[in-house]
């Protein structure tokens, strides 16, 4: 049986407060998380542990130490922007599960003092974001304008429009438990987060709202996402949530299986985007199409590197997904294969379509970034232009105050005074 030699996961995060996304141009609003949420994570954490670091278990992650982390093997990425607050604590509490306080997490001192860290020896991991004004790895899809257009293109086809004429029973029935927000088939996963939210937190509106409504926003949301967040083709516009994630898998994957890199998890903790673009770019849908879906809060996607006994020195990498934190670990094959994929082919596959670079996202969003920062192409040369008017209304000014210093000029009359001397004698 083969051995597992290192992991990346895919995490989402925890149940949080309602989450407005603009359906146009998903610009996010504020959401925090809840106690539910840290909870859900932190099963996952503990899930993650009893699977991955545990000796016994058949997928034990080889020359892990699993009692007390050592920082060099483990490295933590969370989601800044949207759900920015409620991914970084679902990172937190999931890493609590993972690696729970140790009474020798502790330090000698000079003085014979024995020192634990607080809460019982709590382990310190080092979680990494980004700004999230530029977290383009995983947040790639907001301010692009390739994007907004992909966006406009589905809200256009046929089969979207024919969607939401079907749906119009429900968008008159639902309009009385969603306060005033647009129903229609283009807000859909707006009205499924609000409804979910208040099914969740307020008993309330949980004792009123009809049986069946919940299920049915959660279809229509479900259709709504699954068609902005995929494309036809694998680099297309629509698949840009997995696009810029693969380059991370990718690189780790490629440390993994380098011996002298210590590395061996990664986990990612985001939100749901990118698992449904992942579930398409790597034909998983195809014989599993309820992927097709928002996943359910804490979910994970495995990335498993696999490396059977000498003389076997090819590496392969199984796929396993957890929806949510009532479901199992499932392994799901990928592109056709009934079982493992070797990692080269994965590799192959794949590493052409990543966005792994500022540059490459500017090409694929259709911006540029210069003095300005980064602009649409209209943007940017409607800004050059107006560069070009302030700087030509300037040299007007300049020219003017030139010549007005020329007109009210005075000869210098020059005199001889002794020794030949030349001064200067004012009027």
């Amino acid at each position: 049986m083969p051995d597992v030699h290192g992991v990346l996961i895919i995490a989402r995060n925890g149940d949080r407060t309602e989450f407005y996304q603009d359906p146009y141009t998903y610009e996010p609003s504020y959401s925090e998380s809840t106690p539910l949420g840290a909870v859900e994570s932190y099963q996952l954490g503990y899930c993650l542990r009893s699977t991955y670091l545990n000796p016994s278990s058949p997928s034990h992650i080889q020359g892990i130490r699993a009692d007390l982390v050592q920082n060099d093997q483990v490295v933590v990425h969370a989601k800044a922007g949207g759900e920015g607050t409620s991914v970084f604590d679902s990172a937190i509490a999931v890493l609590q599960g993972l690696f729970p306080p140790n009474s020798n997490n502790l330090i000698d001192l000079a003085n014979g003092t024995k020192v634990v860290t607080p809460l019982g020896g709590y382990q310190y991991i080092p979680v990494e974001m980004a700004p999230s004004s530029v977290d383009r790895a995983l947040e790639p899809w907001t301010e692009c304008p390739a994007f907004e257009q992909h966006i406009k293109n589905v809200y256009a086809s046929e089969g979207f429009k024919e969607t939401g004429k079907s749906a119009g029973h429900f968008f008159d029935v639902v309009r009385d438990y969603v306060f005033g927000r647009p129903t229609t088939i283009e807000n859909a996963w707006n009205i499924y987060d609000f409804m979910n939210s208040q099914l969740t937190h307020n008993q309330t509106y949980a004792y009123r709202l009809p049986p069946t409504l919940i299920e049915q926003a959660h279809g229509y949301a479900n259709y709504h996402e699954n068609a902005i967040f995929s494309d036809k083709e694998m680099g297309g516009i629509g698949n840009i949530a997995g696009r810029t994630i693969l380059h991370s898998i990718l690189h780790t994957l490629q440390r993994i299986t380098f011996d002298e890199d210590p590395l061996k998890l990664l986990l990612l903790e985001t939100t749901y985007q990118p698992f449904i673009s992942l579930f398409h770019m790597m034909e998983m849908v195809n014989e599993h199409p309820q992927l097709a879906a928002i996943p359910n809060r804490a979910s994970a996607l495995a990335f498993e590197l696999l490396r059977g006994p000498p003389p076997e020195l090819r590496e392969f990498l199984r796929i396993k997904f957890k929806n949510g934190t009532n479901e199992d670990f499932q392994t799901y094959p990928i592109f056709g294969h009934k079982g493992d994929i070797a990692v080269t082919e994965f590799l192959y596959r794949l590493e052409n379509f990543a966005i792994s670079s500022q540059k490459q996202w500017e090409s694929a969003c259709g911006v540029h970034s210069g003095y300005f920062g980064i602009t649409s192409a209209p943007e940017s040369t409607n800004m050059l232009l107006a560069a070009f008017s302030v700087f030509l209304l300037l040299g007007v000014f300049a020219l003017s105050w030139f010549k007005r210093k020329r007109s009210t000029y005075v000869p210098i009359r020059e005199v001889h005074v002794v020794n030949n001397e030349k001064g200067r004698l004012l009027p």
